[in-house]
């Protein structure tokens, strides 16, 4: 057999990843936030992109106007300029107020003046406090290094995650020095703090408001498990007491702190800042994508006049500032848009969910990705990256683009529903249950039935435990 090369024309199709369609992948499945955190980055990193500056116009009175129309009109002549320059000028505070972004006042500094920045506010953390409880007891220097490692070793609610031992390893003192210490210890603000569980916890709280030897000390040491059960017949049962003195006991207990570390959290609410909003107008929906603090790019005109006047630049900086000039454009581009997709998306999941926008989440009707996909002639993969971490202020409250996309729940009779309005119809259904007989989940499956929805009870417990709602032994109240 002879081997042979042959020339063969084959045209083909592929899809090539420009620079240009990375950019506008990256920024469509961006957040708001995270998108200001690009463009402050590029902003810094570019020297030909800018921020449009708005300045407030002023109204002039007619005598200025005229004037500045008398200037304009009569030719302008050069000015030079033929003044001696004085020895005495302080040459560092010029040059200092030229270079700054604006009007600079200099002051000599007094030394009696207090330290500003010591008044900046700071949130105290659990271990400050409890390392200041304990200095105020006068420690040796062994009972002090004992106390650093015990609160290093806390956890966010305040639970001693180590074990005496390994105190004892990491310090070289003795177990029952350790003991001593974090004896001590357990009796600081916040009460429970440095327990080693939740019966350590609560016993630390209930003796700190004297209830020792009373029915609630007895519950917490040996009874515990039916507590989280609502098992109160058993634990009045093996008390042998009343099952009115254990609800009064439960209640004591409920008043009492699970994570005594919770008021030290240094964790911050996070608030969310639409990306679209919609109102309502009469009869009609109005869309409006959120632009509020969203800087506005241009590309700097020095750069461009530069290129156009034939500028001399060497080849190394001439194809450096071409290329960071096809990188603001492409951000720019890129931003508009991700505007006008978002829009479009908005605008697309408006025209199938408006019974939701009128009415109400009962009336969410169900929708998946392709849907929008095909409406706005997009991919599903671009929907997608389009309606993740975006959020929109409705007339029925923030929602984040990806709530309006449910799998559809049949019905007995009458076309399918969506899973959100499901879940909604299940919540309806817990709140206005008897707190003394609740129901199942059996019960709310049978009805959901009864509403023209059928579900299985498995799946009134998978929506349940999405709604984070406790199963009916343990919403049942006394």
């Amino acid at each position: 057999m002879a081997l042979e090369l042959r020339q063969q024309l084959k045209l083909t199709q592929q899809l090539i990843m420009t620079p240009q369609l990375q950019m506008a992948i990256k920024l469509l499945q961006l957040s708001r936030i995270e998108l200001l955190n690009t463009i402050r980055k590029e902003l810094e990193d570019n020297p030909t992109l800018e921020e449009e500056i708005h300045e407030v116009a002023v109204e002039k009175s007619p005598d200025e106007q005229s004037d500045k129309a008398s200037i304009d009109s009569s030719s302008t002549e050069e000015v030079t300029i033929e003044e001696k320059i004085r020895d005495d000028i302080d040459w560092d505070n010029y040059i200092n107020e030229f270079s700054s972004s604006g009007k600079t006042h200099f002051e000599i500094e007094r030394k009696d003046s207090p330290d500003f920045e010591s008044f900046i506010a700071h949130k105290e953390s659990l271990r400050d406090h409890l390392l200041w409880q304990l200095l105020m007891t006068s420690p040796t220097p062994e009972e002090e290094k004992i106390g650093s490692l015990i609160v290093g070793n806390l956890n966010e609610d305040g639970y001693l995650d180590a074990s005496i031992e390994n105190l004892a390893a990491m310090s070289g003192s003795d177990p029952e020095k350790i003991e001593e210490i974090l004896a001590l210890m357990q009796t600081f603000d916040p009460t429970g703090v440095c327990a080693r569980d939740l019966r350590e916890c609560l016993l630390i709280q209930a003796r700190y408001f004297n209830l020792d030897d009373s029915i609630v000390i007895k519950i917490i040491e040996n009874h515990l498990n039916h507590l989280e059960n609502k098992n109160y017949r058993a634990i009045a049962k093996s008390l042998k007491i009343s099952i009115e003195d254990i609800i009064t006991a439960v209640k004591v207990i409920k008043g009492l702190e699970p994570r005594p570390g919770r008021e030290f959290s240094e964790e911050e609410a996070q608030y969310i800042n639409p990306d679209v909003f919609v109102y309502k107008l009469e009869n009609e929906f109005v869309i409006l994508v959120n632009d509020d603090g969203m800087p506005r790019l241009h590309v700097n005109n020095f750069y461009k006049n530069a290129f156009k006047d034939g500028g001399t630049f060497s080849d190394d900086a001439k194809e450096y500032i071409q290329e960071k000039m096809r990188s603001a454009t492409w951000l720019i581009r890129s931003i508009h848009q991700r505007q006008k997709t978002i829009y479009k998306v908005m605008e697309s999941i408006l025209t199938f969910q408006r019974s939701f926008f009128e009415k109400g989440i009962a009336h969410l009707k169900p929708m998946v990705l392709r849907d929008v996909a095909e409406d706005i002639g997009m991919h599903e993969s671009t929907i997608s990256r389009v309606t993740t971490n975006k959020y929109v202020h409705t007339p029925r409250g923030i929602f984040e683009l990806k709530y309006f996309f449910n799998s559809s729940i049949q019905r007995v009779q009458g076309e399918a529903i969506a899973s959100a309005s499901v879940q909604e119809k299940i919540r309806q259904i817990i709140e206005s249950e008897n707190p003394k007989k609740p129901y199942s989940d059996d019960k709310i499956s049978r009805l959901l039935k009864e509403s023209n929805i059928s579900i299985a009870r498995r799946t009134v417990a998978k929506y349940r435990e999405m709604m984070r709602v406790l199963p009916s032994n343990k919403r049942k109240e006394f």
